[in-house]
């Protein structure tokens, strides 16, 4: 069996070096696979080999911002993984977009930088996740960001990640900000600084123009440097063991079975649903999910691919009275026209994502932070881009942040190219379908505000008619959708918590050798979208795996509503 390492080129490696004998090998390029790659090389010496499938990121398609629903419903870019059917849904299954390129998920995702609220963290480490408080986490967003527009002094400025804003050129914007207000809630200058709750610009990770994924700010200027090296076409099949220690990892590229050693650690970045898969086809997980898939139990943990979360939501979409949303810029000849200035000067409405508003609410009274998020959009469409509105219109992506409900992720077989059972559990507990409800209703009143009166027209979904609590269900089961933010399947607690599965340093508990740094290891959904919160954890888990002191811990106090026990707003 070769056990020489081939480089993203396909030729074998000088005996230099970068001879194929690494410290540390990082499993996934994705958004904290990145972030591990660029900090744990960052002394120019230490030898780090990168893992992916997937392939090259070049390409309009990727880089412009706007064009973001192409790459996450192409073969190339996309692992393809559809979830199982959903009693809470209707028997619909939904599709369960993981990025397949360099970059991962940050180079097919919607590109909104959420860094997730103070009263997440502080659950985390009521969870166990001792050390990843507010406080503990906060200076880590801060290094990594290179923040254009944010909140000082809450914000970073010096950091690999560039976060920018949109124009919000479209009065739509602004009328529904100031409706938001009119209906009693704030605007927020900075939802990422020191208030979450309420409505303003939208941060995105775009930069000149360009989507600024992982693999552009950390992954590219990591390789730079001449010690990390990125093998692409690589399929991991398992972690390899000496007794209980990790010592490499076996895979397969262009039809070949590979294996290559590390010195130091391994660490998994593959994902919320291909990191339980490869501990699960390595031995670890719940024993009687590898006996089915007849696989060898080297460690038991029951809480391997357990815990899965994602956040749901619907489009709630309004006809627009006045012919100024982006529907005049869906006809094949606007496109090329966004398409050749983007292309030739990184400009125009090529260098947006269009969600350039956000908003986070309370659901109702006694509950301490928001639960409830918001996208507003200018034009009337389904996420990926294949179901326009008739006509002008703009909508509200909103959804509960803190579904209790729970699913799982579980290997069929041992194979590598074997897709895992996906099973979410949508809409399982009943107080999801409550809080659904509460955001169908404050969103109409906040549409049903005087700032929109302009542009207000009928309700295009769910529909006017749509009031009674039945009628308000039966469109959540047959439209409500992923935003994509699967997490939580290899949780982080302390070593005596018997269903988690890495210890507070992110090391497998079990095992030596082994660590796990991507949104798996988040023991609950963060507020808002998991990119961020992605990057942080792998910049954090840097610092453990280097054994580094942590960066000190910020004394900054964020918003929380004075009145949260007894007032919604």
């Amino acid at each position: 069996m070769e056990t020489a390492v081939l480089d993203g080129s396909g030729t074998a490696p000088d005996s230099g070096a970068m001879d194929g004998n690494y410290d540390y090998i990082i499993i996934g390029s994705g958004s904290a696979g990145s972030a591990l790659a660029y900090r744990l090389g960052e002394n120019g010496t230490t030898r780090v080999l990168v893992l992916e499938f997937g392939g090259s990121d070049a390409g309009p398609l990727i880089q412009m911002p706007a064009a973001l629903s192409y790459p996450m419903n192409m073969k190339r870019y996309d692992w393809g993984y559809l979830a199982e059917p959903e009693p809470g849904l209707g028997g619909r299954s939904l599709v369960c977009p993981r990025g397949k390129v360099i970059g991962g998920s940050s180079s097919i995702n919607g590109m909104i930088y959420v860094r997730g609220h103070a009263g997440d963290y502080a659950h985390w480490e009521d969870s166990g996740a001792t050390g990843w408080g507010y406080a503990d986490v906060l200076p880590y967003f801060r290094r990594m960001e290179h923040s254009h527009g944010g909140e000082a002094p809450w914000r970073g400025t010096g950091g690999p990640l560039h976060v920018t804003r949109g124009p919000r050129d479209n009065p739509l914007h602004d009328a529904f900000v100031a409706s938001a207000e009119a209906a009693g809630y704030a605007a927020t200058p900075d939802y990422n600084g020191y208030r979450q709750e309420g409505f303003g610009p939208a941060d995105m990770t775009v930069w000149k123009g360009r989507r600024w994924s992982a693999a552009n700010a950390y992954l590219k200027p990591a390789m730079k440097r001449g010690n990390v090296r990125l093998v692409t076409g690589a399929m991991v099949d398992r972690i390899l063991f000496e007794g209980t220690r990790a010592v490499g990892v076996s895979f397969l590229r262009g039809g070949q079975r590979h294996e290559v050693r590390a010195n130091a650690e391994i660490v998994l970045s593959a994902g919320a649903i291909n990191s339980p898969a490869i501990l699960q086809r390595s031995g670890i997980g719940p024993g009687a999910v590898l006996q089915s898939a007849g696989v060898e139990t080297l460690a038991a943990r029951e809480g391997v691919g357990g815990n899965l979360q994602d956040h749901l939501e619907v489009y709630f979409q309004i006809a627009c009275l006045q012919p100024i949303t982006l529907y005049k810029h869906l006809g094949l000849l606007s496109k090329a026209r966004i398409g050749a200035e983007w292309l030739f000067f990184k400009s125009g409405l090529g260098a947006s994502n269009q969600f350039e508003t956000l908003g986070f609410i309370r659901s109702a009274e006694g509950i301490s932070y928001p639960d409830i998020q918001y996208h507003f959009l200018p034009v009337a469409i389904s996420y990926d881009g294949r179901a326009p509105a008739a006509g002008h219109g703009f909508q509200l992506h909103v959804g509960p942040m803190r579904s209790k409900s729970r699913g799982h992720v579980h290997i069929r077989d041992g194979g590598a190219a074997t897709a895992p059972q996906i099973r979410f559990n949508y809409m399982s507990h009943p107080d999801d379908w409550a809080e659904f409800r509460r955001c169908i209703r404050l969103s109409r009143e906040i549409i049903a505000q005087a700032p929109m009166d302009p542009y207000r027209g009928a309700e295009i979904q769910p529909g006017d008619d749509a009031t009674s609590d039945e009628a308000i269900d039966a469109f959540i089961r047959d439209h409500a959708e992923s935003a994509y933010h699967p997490c939580g399947t290899v949780r982080m607690g302390r070593a005596d918590d018997p269903l988690a599965v890495v210890d507070p340093q992110c090391r497998v508990i079990g095992v030596d050798g082994l660590r796990v740094a991507d949104s798996s290891i988040f023991p609950r959904i963060t507020n808002g979208n998991l990119n961020a919160p992605s990057i942080m954890t792998g910049e954090k888990a840097a610092d453990h795996i280097l054994g580094r002191t942590p960066l000190a811990r910020a004394n900054d106090t964020p918003f929380f509503h004075s009145e949260w026990q007894t007032k919604q707003r």
